[in-house]
């Protein structure tokens, strides 16, 4: 036991790092609250699931993540300022077509939005600045991935089959941008990341990453299945009719 408590971070009950966490489930809870509303008793168990995961994935994209892009694009200083820039979290070269200014959360200030990226950054150094991979992608996630799940949440509501094709669209976008943003640090034998501790290593960076994969392989699990359903149908109701 003592071993493990020396693993952990002595920052880790921090005011920014509980509220920073509280925050997640709070949305954990708003896109629980969500469904109960929007969904009626009827709603098969997997949907209901569903429902609740894309509602919160939703505003996982606009509230945190878009908080993010904010901070890459419009918080700054100028490296003149720093006594020792090489201790920020890196901004690419020519940023927004600066070379003097550092970008990103990093340069929030005060901002709860900033100190909550700040707090990731301990384990994954890229988000507190501005990396170019990691903002392209957050992008296509903010502007993107972000609208298509409230659509999935509606079409869920609604019943409407064609749900399950924008569950799979949303589910590859979300494993395709993890591996994206990780392929880079296993190439470069995770230069950005810290995993000295059990805290950075085993909940900022597998626990809250991994989510973002082993729940779209199930929405991808059922979609596949509950189209594969269709087309049986489909296929029995085309040869009743032939036989007929």
């Amino acid at each position: 036991m003592a071993s493990f408590k020396d693993s952990l971070p002595p920052d880790l009950f921090d005011q920014t790092t509980l509220v920073s966490l509280a925050a997640t489930v709070a949305i954990l809870a708003t896109a629980y609250v969500l469904s109960l509303s929007a969904l009626d008793r009827n709603t098969s168990g997997s949907h209901r699931v569903l429902f609740i995961w894309h509602a919160f994935d939703a505003l996982i994209h606009f509230i945190l993540e878009g908080s993010f892009l904010y901070h890459c694009f419009f918080s700054w200083i100028p490296l003149s300022s720093v006594s020792n820039p090489h201790a920020l979290a890196p901004t690419a070269h020519n940023f927004l077509g600066y070379t003097n200014r550092a970008y990103g959360p990093q340069a929030g200030g005060d901002n709860p939005f900033a100190q909550l990226w700040m707090v990731y950054a301990k384990a994954d150094r890229r988000w507190g600045g501005a990396d170019l991979a990691v903002i392209s992608l957050e992008l296509l996630t903010v502007f993107m991935a972000g609208p298509l799940a409230c659509y999935i949440c509606y079409s869920i509501a609604k019943k409407d089959p064609r749900s399950n094709i924008l569950m799979i669209v949303v589910a590859t976008m979300e494993l395709y941008g993890g591996f994206i943003t990780f392929c880079p640090e296993w190439l470069t034998m995770n230069y950005n990341l810290d995993a000295s501790n059990f805290m950075y290593k085993w909940v900022y960076l597998v626990f809250f990453n991994m989510l973002w994969v082993f729940i779209p392989l199930y929405a991808i699990w059922v979609s596949v299945k509950d189209i594969n359903d269709a087309f049986a149908v489909r296929s029995r109701v085309t040869t009743a009719s032939k036989k007929k």
